[in-house]
This record gives C-alpha cells, structure tokens and sequence, in this order.
C-alpha cells in the first residue's frame, strides 16, 4: 500500500522532525508536565513524537497504532508500542498522567469513544493534549474522492460546504468546530483548560521558498489568539480529567 493509498485511511505521520514538530512538542511541553511522567501517545504513526518525549522528558512512554507497519517503525524508538485500535485500549484504568492525540482523532471510527478511552487511562488531575483539524482552515489537507477515486494532497474550500456535501468529498476524515469539539467532552467528567487554534509549519514550502515563506509563516503566527485564527489549520485542546 503506498502512502496516499494510507493517507486516504489513516492520514501521514511525521516521518522527519522539523520545526513545525518542535513547536507543537514545545506547546505540549508548556501545558503538561513532561518530565518524569507517565506519558501515552495515542496514534503515535512511526513514533516521531514518542521518541522525542522520552529522550527529553521521561522515560515512561507508552504509545500504539492501528497500523501494523506504523508500529514496527515505532518500535525501534519505543519497543513496547502496541497495535491498538483507540476505542478499545489495552490499558489499564488511570494509568498516565498525559496522553497525547496528535492529528489522529479525525481518523478513528468512533472520534466519541476515542476521548472516552483516552479519558478512561488518564488518572485524575491528569490532562489530555489533543490537536485535530480545524473545521474553517482553506483547505482540506487529507485529499478528497470524486467519483469514487482518491486524490491525495490539498483540497480549497471543501470543508467550507454544507456538512452532508463536505462529508460526501472527505467521508475518511472529519474537521472539527470548537463547538464541535465540546460536544464530544459534553456529560465527561473533564474540563478544557486551554483551546487555541493554530497555524502550521509549512516547512515543506519554506524548503522550497526560504526566506519569503518563512516571513509568512511569522506573520501567520502572529495571528494566532486573534480573531484572524479562524483560519488556522488545527485546534489545539488541553484537556483534564476531573
């Protein structure tokens, strides 16, 4: 199977470790505490972000994929990464103090029954950090179908039509409203204690552009906590369990 041919499942995991990546590790690192805790990565692809936990902050990292291939990458950084489908996790109850879902929740078949999992393993007190799409970024990055084929790569303006068409184009992906994302925590015993919505790193175009596209990505991060980040790419959600 080739990647778009995953993509169109699953998405694409980091392969390589960018600025991008480490700016999220860094907002990760400012609203849980890292060091020495018991950390789950949840859809954890071939491991890029578990290996960075545990060689900077702890070394109690737990992590697992619904993909099998995915794991036995992961594996090489995290040799006890598992072959997990996230409604059902193979963990015991209040067992980490931070669980990690980076993009992964718009893929999984019951996005409701993730959370409550992953709320499930946390202990109380402990928090959440979840980044998934935004609903209003300009385009849909997982591809679309028309006719029944998949094209991979970046789609304008799809998600910006009616629910029952936009699901129809992108039916292997969902992307999220922050009312949207509230109601998936509606009747749990967890609060959000932090919501953001930000831009991406666009490291592939600044690899192309350079210095232009670097300057555009500073000026998109300036945007962030204003109301021009309506437009950004992802939700950034912290959330603790009570």
């Amino acid at each position: 199977m080739s990647h778009s041919d995953l993509a169109s499942l699953r998405g694409e995991p980091s392969y390589v470790w960018r600025a991008g990546q480490e700016r999220r590790l860094q907002m990760m690192a400012r609203w849980a505490e890292l060091r020495a805790a018991r950390v789950l990565v949840a859809g954890c692809g071939v491991g890029m972000y578990a290996q960075q936990i545990r060689q900077r902050y702890t070394s109690q990292v737990e992590a697992f994929d619904i993909e099998f291939d995915r794991v036995g990458s992961a594996r090489h950084g995290i040799p006890n990464a598992l072959v997990s489908a996230g409604e059902a996790l193979p963990y015991a109850a209040s067992q980490f103090d931070v669980v990690l879902s980076h993009e992964v929740i718009e893929h999984v078949a019951d996005d409701r029954r993730s959370l409550e999992e992953m709320l499930r393993v946390t202990r109380i007190g402990g928090r959440i950090l979840l980044f998934c799409p935004n609903r209003w970024y300009p385009f849909e990055t997982h591809g679309h179908y028309w006719r029944g084929e998949y094209h991979f790569g970046n789609t304008p303006l799809i998600n910006y039509l009616p629910a029952s068409w936009r699901d129809k184009l992108a039916p292997h992906v969902r992307a999220y409203t922050r009312a949207g994302l509230r109601r998936l925590l509606r009747g749990e015993a967890a609060e959000i204690v932090h919501h953001s919505r930000i831009y991406g790193g666009y490291d592939n175009i600044i690899a192309r552009l350079g210095a232009p596209a670097v300057a555009f990505r500073n000026l998109l991060y300036q945007f962030e906590g204003t109301p021009f980040d309506t437009w950004a790419l992802s939700h950034f959600v912290v959330i603790e369990k009570r």
